[in-house]
């Protein structure tokens, strides 16, 4: 089964891209499938990990960010996938 871990965050005015710049020097282990990591308007930043593992299964996430960088608490989301193209 494939896992996805959504990750978003949405920076302080004026630090969205310290916030983006911390998003992407984050590691993960290299059991991750794969990673992507998006900007938007608002100074947000969406970090999206794919893993193989079963729904339930504990897998590392990023972290919450320093609290300068960040205007609320960081949203995650569990998703399984049912399709790809």
């Amino acid at each position: 089964m494939t896992v996805a871990l959504m990750w978003e965050a949405r920076a302080v005015t004026g630090r969205g891209e310290e916030l983006l710049a911390w998003a992407r020097s984050q590691e993960l282990p290299e059991a991750a499938l794969r990673r992507e990591t998006f900007r938007a308007p608002g100074e947000r930043v969406l970090v999206i990990t794919w893993w193989d593992a079963p729904y339930d299964a504990e897998l590392p996430e990023l972290p919450e960010p320093e609290q300068r960088l960040v205007a609320r608490a960081v949203h995650r989301w569990r998703f399984e996938s049912v399709e790809s193209r």
